[in-house]
């Protein structure tokens, strides 16, 4: 099996910060991780490679140290990696971004398989992974809790719905996007680390991907951000803490009395 894994760098979830007149993230000075829930995805496209063979691609868009990202891919068992890094693609919405991402694919040439993370912490649409499906004109499937069997022409998958579970036959090549049910993801390997530090990612631009510049980045974007704010959480409570066990019986009766006020208890 020939897989290709999108995975995306993103901040730490307490460091997610946006710009106000873009409406665009903050990635400088941020400390980058890969997005927790593409872990899944890389677990699972390495699972099928070790029992079915093939090989796994991972590819990226983002600044050049998403590289870094690929290579945290590439020492959990990814074969390869490819970074998708040009100043066209910044300020990409969704739709923007799942484009160069299916662009890259077609360039890679024939595959049987993508596996995209459910969504990404930082943008939290879960979006591109469909989106990529449909300029690639696929089959998809989401919220793939587990890959029951791989058959000569179709998966036997299991997917996450409301009151529980259903099975599912996707035809191949196909995407899916799975969450965290499906595994748990493997920690990179010193033998992997170390092919990953010797290995050269390619860097591809929109020349390399034949790219429409109608469809990059922030101008190519059909949706914006258009106002950010933070809610503010009000809350007018007491704090009591007590001392002993008099100041305890206090704070218990008080918090008795008030329950009752409001018709609790």
């Amino acid at each position: 099996m020939k897989i290709v894994v999108p995975i995306k760098q993103v901040p730490e979830t307490s460091n997610v910060k946006m710009d106000p007149v873009t409406g665009t993230m903050v990635r400088e000075g941020v400390e980058p991780i890969v997005n927790p829930l593409d872990l899944y995805a890389i677990e699972a496209a390495v699972t099928l490679k070790e029992k079915w063979g093939g090989a796994v691609v991972a590819i990226s868009m983002g600044p050049p140290k998403a590289a870094l990202a690929l290579k945290e891919a590439i020492a959990m068992g990814c074969d390869d990696g490819l970074l998708l890094s040009d100043k066209a693609f910044a300020g990409a919405d969704t739709w923007a971004t799942s484009y160069v991402l299916a662009q890259a694919i077609r360039k890679l040439g024939v595959f049987d398989l993508i596996i995209c993370g459910e969504r990404a912490t930082d943008g939290d649409t879960g979006q591109v992974g469909p989106g990529i499906a449909a300029w690639l004109d696929l089959p998809f499937a989401t919220y793939i809790s587990a890959i029951r069997e791989v058959r000569d022409t179709d998966l036997i998958v299991e997917r996450m719905v409301e009151n529980g579970y259903e099975t599912l036959a996707v035809e191949q090549p196909c995407l899916l996007t799975v969450v965290k049910e499906i595994n748990f993801p493997r920690l990179p390997s010193l033998k992997g680390k170390l092919t990953a530090k010797k290995m050269d990612l390619p860097v591809w631009g929109p020349q390399q991907i034949d790219a429409n510049p109608a469809f990059l980045g922030l101008k190519g974007s059909p949706t914006r951000v258009v106002r950010i704010s933070t809610p503010q959480v009000a809350r007018h409570g007491e704090l009591i803490r007590p001392k002993d066990e008099h100041e305890l019986d206090m704070a218990l009766d008080k918090l008795v009395n008030y329950l009752v006020q409001k018709e609790i208890i």
